[in-house]
């Protein structure tokens, strides 16, 4: 029987999804549809203490995100999901590396959710951040969230979203100790293990 092992060596080498080929995609999607199937967490947004932390994204279908890879004016580096339950936070952070190592980048979305069932959440996206990573002193995830959930502005461009217009929902299909797999509204896959 496939199962966590099976998906984490599949998506060796497919740096995020972007270099998945259709045959790569097809099976990747089969084997997360194999662990959905065996979800050990079938309530996990009433399980807030699992689904809270930082999480590395591993793969992903959304178009969005894959789409900041822009070489060789900005490689998409690596792509954190911050889940902040008390406070109903989200934080999206992708970092963004060039050929200057003066200029590596990042850029931040910070949204609010909301449950609407045991696996939706609506999320609502109030903020973008971008900005240099050696300008806002970024050395980790978890320091730079901590910042923005104090209220920093950062040395950065910061633009306020209208929430109204700048919204979706996510399914949380899987939720184990160490692995999460979310489906989005526009048909978006997410795989993403805990930092």
């Amino acid at each position: 029987m496939l199962g966590k092992s099976d998906l984490l060596a599949a998506l060796v080498g497919q740096n995020l999804g972007l270099k998945t080929t259709t045959s790569d995609k097809a099976a990747i999607l089969a084997l997360i549809t194999r662990l959905e199937e065996r979800n050990p967490t079938p309530s996990p947004i009433e399980q807030p203490a699992k689904l809270a932390g930082d999480w590395q994204l591993l793969y992903t279908t959304s178009r969005e995100l894959l789409g900041i890879n822009r070489p060789p004016i900005a490689n998409l580096g690596a792509i954190y999901q911050c889940i902040r339950p008390d406070r109903q936070t989200i934080y999206n952070l992708a970092e963004l590396n060039n050929n200057f190592p003066w200029l590596e980048g990042y850029v931040a979305v910070a949204a609010r959710f909301e449950a609407l069932s045991a696996v939706r959440v609506a999320v609502r996206f109030q903020r973008i951040v971008v900005g240099s990573q050696r300008l806002a002193n970024y050395r980790q995830i978890t320091d730079w969230v901590d910042r923005a959930e104090q209220g920093d502005r950062f040395r950065a461009l910061n633009f306020t979203l209208n929430p109204a217009q700048q919204q979706g929902w996510l399914d949380v299909t899987y939720l184990d100790d160490d692995l999460r797999i979310g489906r989005g509204n526009e048909g978006s896959v997410f795989v993403l293990r805990r930092v």
